[in-house]
């Protein structure tokens, strides 16, 4: 039985066991033997010790101040039977005392040897409690099922937007695709528009090129006609003022001989007109770039200015070379008939031909009055790399892979003269100025001096630790200036054969040098696209001219020193001034 207590009882929870008697049969006894001092009616009853506990508490007298708390109650966890005892139960209640000794002996034969499943022994499941369970798990899941619902809105909200931007793109990209077909069309059109006026620009092209060949023929023909004019006024106002008898008849123009080897060497005491004279220095320091022309369709290896015209001839890998007025940068006329790269170029000194050296082994020979190649040298065994012509016109020189630099008769056509010497390709070549002698640079290392009449060398110079790439003179012609793939300038003096100094351009190669009038000014085409003006006197850098996109070609001086042209391999010529 159960007593209802307060809360400030204690409480010891005693567990209620039935025995029923058919379990007496599976029960070992054992005899217990009790000591004479224990007496059993000493022994109180539960309910009597509980009573004798109460009634001592509420006697005892509670002390000031202090509060006594009640420890937590505990509860009586009732168990639902197992199914064996609730059929054991049933069988007793209704007196059925044979049928529950044949259950228990069966029951436990089954279960001692494994036969009943643990449905059959565990205890009966609290239905109630098994339906809480389920409540709370249903309203759990209510919980999930809302979230669900919530992220399922959100994302059909998510994917209507998706199927809006889908739709969106997709006319886009219909109306991209019309778009590019009509401009497909339209570009079609304009081809077709286009072939049909290219031969008339090809017409209006070759009508330009003769046209600018005419007025380039037309100027050299005015200045011809205007030198004779001068010429015969002079010789009218010498008549006139009495000192010289007039001849009998006119006066003949020499003639140039054709057909005929001219005189070698060609009038061997003339004299340079410019060794006593003196020359500002161009302010290269304020050099700047002021246009830059895109001359060819691959780089430009060479540049020559005219004698007396503002003119400018350039040379191209592309097999082509062309003339340019300057500053302005028209194209005056241009020629085809090399088979491969052209690597020099050079001006007759009366302005009328034009010569260049290419890889295809030829040295050509151009006349603008007839407007084509008047001649073809191929004496050389290998690509010919420089050219140039003697201050007569009579003459002209060329350098070559070959180990050679050979000397061509401009009257007879034919080579007159050999050099043999260097030992590896001849890079470059030029004339002493108003002498007979020719410098050579070549790819062993030095720079040569030669004289024209006995092909012989008269002097080398030695000093560079490279291959000389190119040499020039300056007007004076007792200086000249050569560049290796070092970036070396070196200076040397021909009169003392000695070197006079020497310039550091940069780890990079120089390609090509030039002096100015005044010859105290180097300009140095470098190898890192950058253009370098170096002070002969005071041996050092004095002005950087950047622009080029790439390894800058060739270099050179205009003949009054106001401007400087460069090429590039950018397949481009800049004038800087």
């Amino acid at each position: 039985m159960a007593t209802s207590l307060g809360p400030e009882d204690e409480i010891e929870v005693l567990e209620q066991v039935e025995f029923s008697d058919s379990d007496d049969e599976n029960v070992q006894y054992a005899a217990v033997q009790l000591s004479d001092s224990e007496d059993d009616d000493s022994d109180e009853d539960l309910v009597s010790a509980l009573s004798s506990l109460q009634k001592t508490k509420r006697g005892m007298p509670s002390t000031g101040g202090v509060t006594m708390t009640a420890e937590p109650r505990s509860g009586t966890e009732v168990r639902p039977a197992v199914v064996d005892d609730f059929i054991r139960n049933f069988l007793i209640k209704v007196g059925m005392e044979r049928t529950l000794d044949c259950f228990n002996a069966e029951w436990y034969e089954l279960q001692s040897k494994g036969k009943l499943g643990e449905e059959y022994t565990n205890p009966v499941p609290d239905i109630y409690l098994r339906n809480q369970d389920l409540d709370e798990q249903v309203v759990v899941m209510r919980k999930e099922m809302e979230k669900m619902k919530a992220i399922a809105e959100k994302a059909r909200g998510t994917w209507d937007n998706f199927r809006k931007q889908r739709d969106f793109h997709r006319m886009h990209h219909k109306r991209v695709v019309q778009e590019k077909d009509k401009l497909t069309n339209d570009l079609k059109h304009l081809h077709k528009h286009y072939l049909s006026y290219e031969p008339t620009l090809k017409e209006l092209q070759a009508k330009y090129q003769v046209a600018m060949k005419e007025k380039m023929l037309m100027r050299l023909e005015r200045d011809r006609m205007k030198a004779r004019v001068e010429e015969v006024e002079a010789k009218i106002k010498t008549l006139m003022e009495g000192k010289v008898e007039a001849p009998d008849t006119t006066t003949k123009l020499k003639k140039t001989r054709k057909g005929g080897d001219s005189k070698l060497p060609p009038d061997d005491e003339a004299v340079n007109p410019y060794a006593d004279l003196d020359f500002d220095p161009p302010r290269v320091e304020s050099f700047q770039l002021k246009k830059a022309f895109r001359a060819h369709l691959n780089s430009v290896s060479a540049v020559a200015f005219h004698p007396r015209k503002p003119v400018l001839a350039t040379v191209s890998d592309d097999e082509t070379w062309k003339i340019w007025s300057v500053p302005n940068g028209d194209a005056v006329m241009s020629g085809e008939g090399h088979k491969d790269w052209v690597s020099g170029v050079d001006f007759h000194p009366s302005g009328t031909h034009l010569v260049t050296t290419s890889g295809d082994s030829t040295v050509k020979l151009w006349d603008f009055q007839r407007a084509n190649c008047s001649h073809t040298f191929t004496d050389h065994t290998q690509a010919v790399w420089d050219c140039a012509f003697h201050h007569t016109g009579d003459f002209l020189v060329s350098a070559s892979m070959d180990h050679t630099v050979r000397l061509w008769d401009t009257q007879s056509l034919r080579c007159r003269q050999t050099f043999r010497g260097h030992v590896d390709s001849v890079n470059s070549c030029c004339w002493q100025p108003f002498t007979n002698n020719v410098c050579t640079g070549s790819g062993d290392k030095t720079v040569s001096l030669w004289d024209s009449r006995s092909g012989l060398c008269i002097q080398t110079f030695y000093g560079h630790m490279n291959a000389c790439n190119y040499v020039c003179m300056n007007l004076r012609g007792d200086t000249i200036a050569s560049c290796d793939a070092d970036g070396v300038v070196k200076l040397w003096d021909v009169r003392m054969v000695a070197e006079l100094g020497s310039m550091s351009g940069g780890p990079h190669p120089i390609n090509c040098v030039d002096f100015d009038r005044s010859g105290t000014r180097v300009a140095a085409a470098c190898d890192d696209s950058v253009v370098r003006v170096f002070d002969t006197v005071e041996k050092k850098v004095v002005s950087e001219l950047r622009g080029h996109e790439s390894a800058v070609q060739t270099v050179k001086f205009d003949p009054e020193d106001k401007r400087l042209v460069s090429g590039s391999s950018d397949c481009t010529f800049r004038i800087w001034s």
